[in-house]
């Protein structure tokens, strides 16, 4: 299965190897997170479904291969595929979108993206240069285009896109509220703001990239979040908490994006050295 997985995308294998860990394709059962927020993603990829009283919300479709895995998470939950209306996305690179042309030809969800990456998604070509290369994914047409504050509302559940562009262009975070014990949460599902291999000098295809960065780690470190739940799990240690009942925890989000400023700041001054 991989191996075609691999031509059907047009990947040349040292790029894939380079981004392969086992824990992104490894399959493990759903997880009740909080409220009406379950994880339904693999062990190292993150897609979460959010019930409505009129249908899911699910929230990223990792790669082509793990669909089948997400499938039968949903199915567990007591959720038909059909029933998935939404499909929302964080950002237009291979690990969370590759699955996103099948996932939405399985459940007739419309997809929506950040404006900035709907031409991504719609070709399969990622935004912006890397240094690993390109790394294509099957293509998805987005019904809908969002930009910073839009709303995303579905059975009664509203979810706000907060744009923070850098990782590409039209990364989007995407945020809500529930109640826990009479208490209002806010629920954070932040796009990254690593580099992971974008150019942040002489990057033609996204020239304002590292500006962007600093914008959106600046936006992120500020954001109120009781609840952080990000698309590579391990980032927020979400399975951990999730069992140990430690999901709520105020100050997370911007502990984590401290640590990426830093990264950043980093990066920023050995690939500046490396361009001159």
């Amino acid at each position: 299965m991989k191996r075609l997985f691999l031509a059907a995308i047009a990947v040349a294998a040292p790029a894939w190897a380079q981004f392969d860990p086992p824990a992104w394709t490894r399959p493990i059962p759903p997880v009740r997170l909080i409220g009406a927020i379950d994880y339904v993603g693999t062990e190292g990829l993150a897609a979460y479904l959010i019930r409505t009283r009129d249908g899911a919300i699910l929230i990223d479709a990792t790669m082509a291969e793990n669909v089948p895995a997400i499938e039968r998470n949903i199915r567990a939950l007591g959720v038909k595929l059909r029933d998935v209306k939404l499909i929302l996305v964080s950002h237009a690179h291979f690990d969370h979108a590759a699955g996103l042309a099948a996932m939405r030809r399985d459940t007739g969800a419309q997809v929506v993206a950040g404006a900035g990456d709907a031409e991504a998604l719609e070709t399969g070509i990622p935004p912006g240069e890397t240094t690993y290369g390109v790394i294509r994914f099957p293509a998805v047409p987005v019904a809908r285009r969002v930009r910073d504050g839009d709303r995303v509302t579905l059975g009664g559940t509203t979810l706000r896109a907060v744009a923070t562009p850098g990782h590409t262009p039209g990364c989007t975070t995407w945020t809500m509220k529930i109640a826990r014990g009479g208490r209002p949460l806010d629920v954070v599902f932040p796009c990254s703001v690593t580099v992971a291999g974008n150019r942040l000098f002489g990057n033609t295809r996204y020239p304002g990239i590292a500006q962007d960065y600093r914008a959106s780690i600046a936006r992120l470190a500020a954001l109120p979040a009781d609840v952080v739940l990000p698309a590579h799990p391990e980032m927020a240690d979400v399975l951990e908490r999730a069992k140990t009942g430690r999901l709520v925890a105020p100050g997370l989000l911007r502990q984590i994006v401290l640590k990426a400023r830093d990264d950043f700041d980093r990066e920023f001054l050995r690939q500046g050295r490396v361009a001159k």
